[in-house]
C-alpha cells in the first residue's frame, strides 16, 4: 500500500510506502547473512575483473571488492530510507548495482584527481 505523498528533491514527489519500505529491516539473520555473502562473492568477482581493466587506476581486487560492497549496501539502505519499496528482488539488485558502480566510478575519479595533484 502506498501511503501519503510528500515533496521530494527539487519538487519531485516520492510516495512513501507504508509496508514495503521496511523490508530490508525485517530480514531474518540467516537470509541477511546469505545476502551479504552473495554480494561479497559477486563483489570479489567484479573486483578482480575491474582490477584487470583498471590496473593502476583501481584499488586492487580486495579494495575494489570493499568499495563495490560498500556502494551496494549504501545504495540499498539509502533507497530504503527514502521510502522506495525494495520488496521486488530485481529492483533491489538494480538499485544496489547502480550504487556499487557509481561508488567505484566516483572513487576512481577521485583517485585519478588526487594522483594529478
Amino acid at each position: 500500500m502506498i501511503g501519503r505523498v510528500e515533496p521530494g528533491l527539487a519538487g519531485f514527489s516520492a510516495p512513501l510506502a507504508s509496508k514495503g519500505a521496511d523490508v530490508i529491516w525485517n530480514l531474518e539473520p540467516g537470509w541477511l547473512m546469505m545476502a551479504v555473502a552473495a554480494v561479497i562473492v559477486l563483489a570479489l568477482f567484479f573486483g578482480a575483473a575491474l582490477d584487470v581493466i583498471m590496473r593502476d587506476d583501481g584499488f586492487g581486487p580486495i579494495g575494489n571488492m570493499v568499495v563495490f560492497t560498500s556502494g551496494f549496501f549504501a545504495a540499498v539502505l539509502g533507497a530504503n530510507s527514502w521510502g522506495v519499496d525494495l520488496s521486488d528482488l530485481k529492483l533491489a539488485v538494480a538499485c544496489g548495482l547502480s550504487g556499487a558502480f557509481a561508488l567505484v566510478s566516483l572513487a576512481a575519479v577521485l583517485k585519478a584527481g588526487i594522483a594529478r595533484i
